[in-house]
Protein backbone atom coordinates (compact mmCIF):
# COMPACT_ATOMS: atom_id res chain seq x y z
CA UNK A 1 0.00 0.00 0.00
CA UNK A 2 1.39 3.11 -0.91
CA UNK A 3 1.15 6.72 1.01
CA UNK A 4 -0.91 9.35 0.08
CA UNK A 5 2.16 11.12 0.58
CA UNK A 6 4.31 9.49 -2.37
CA UNK A 7 0.37 9.91 -4.26
CA UNK A 8 0.72 13.26 -3.93
CA UNK A 9 3.69 13.97 -5.86
CA UNK A 10 2.97 11.71 -8.93
CA UNK A 11 2.72 13.50 -12.06
CA UNK A 12 0.39 12.80 -15.04
CA UNK A 13 2.11 11.61 -18.35
CA UNK A 14 3.27 14.60 -20.45
CA UNK A 15 3.38 17.03 -17.10
CA UNK A 16 5.31 20.01 -17.01
CA UNK A 17 5.97 22.80 -14.70
CA UNK A 18 4.97 25.99 -15.49
CA UNK A 19 8.06 28.46 -15.18
CA UNK A 20 6.53 31.61 -16.15
CA UNK A 21 8.27 32.27 -19.52
CA UNK A 22 5.48 29.88 -21.72
CA UNK A 23 3.22 32.81 -21.60
CA UNK A 24 3.56 36.52 -23.32
CA UNK A 25 5.77 39.36 -21.12
CA UNK A 26 5.76 42.82 -21.83
CA UNK A 27 9.02 44.84 -21.35
CA UNK A 28 7.11 46.61 -18.53
CA UNK A 29 6.63 43.01 -16.72
CA UNK A 30 10.37 42.32 -16.94
CA UNK A 31 11.12 45.47 -15.82
CA UNK A 32 8.73 45.36 -12.98
CA UNK A 33 9.54 41.56 -11.76
CA UNK A 34 13.45 42.91 -11.78
CA UNK A 35 12.90 45.09 -8.81
CA UNK A 36 12.74 48.18 -11.27
CA UNK A 37 10.43 50.97 -11.90
CA UNK A 38 8.67 50.89 -15.39
CA UNK A 39 10.76 54.35 -16.76
CA UNK A 40 11.06 54.60 -20.60
CA UNK A 41 15.02 53.47 -19.73
CA UNK A 42 14.10 50.23 -18.23
CA UNK A 43 11.23 49.59 -20.09
CA UNK A 44 13.60 49.65 -22.81
CA UNK A 45 16.45 47.71 -21.47
CA UNK A 46 14.01 45.00 -20.50
CA UNK A 47 12.83 45.22 -24.35
CA UNK A 48 16.22 44.42 -25.95
CA UNK A 49 16.63 41.49 -23.12
CA UNK A 50 13.50 39.83 -24.53
CA UNK A 51 14.07 40.59 -28.15
CA UNK A 52 17.70 38.77 -27.83
CA UNK A 53 17.32 36.50 -25.10
CA UNK A 54 13.21 35.28 -25.20
CA UNK A 55 12.01 33.27 -22.67
CA UNK A 56 15.65 32.70 -21.49
CA UNK A 57 15.12 36.35 -20.36
CA UNK A 58 11.99 35.53 -17.74
CA UNK A 59 13.40 32.04 -16.52
CA UNK A 60 16.92 34.10 -15.30
CA UNK A 61 14.01 36.50 -13.84
CA UNK A 62 11.36 34.66 -12.37
CA UNK A 63 11.82 31.72 -10.16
Amino acid sequence: MRSRMSDSTEKPPGWEPRTGSEQPWDPEDLAEAEGKDPTPANIARAKAELDEDGPAAIDRTVP
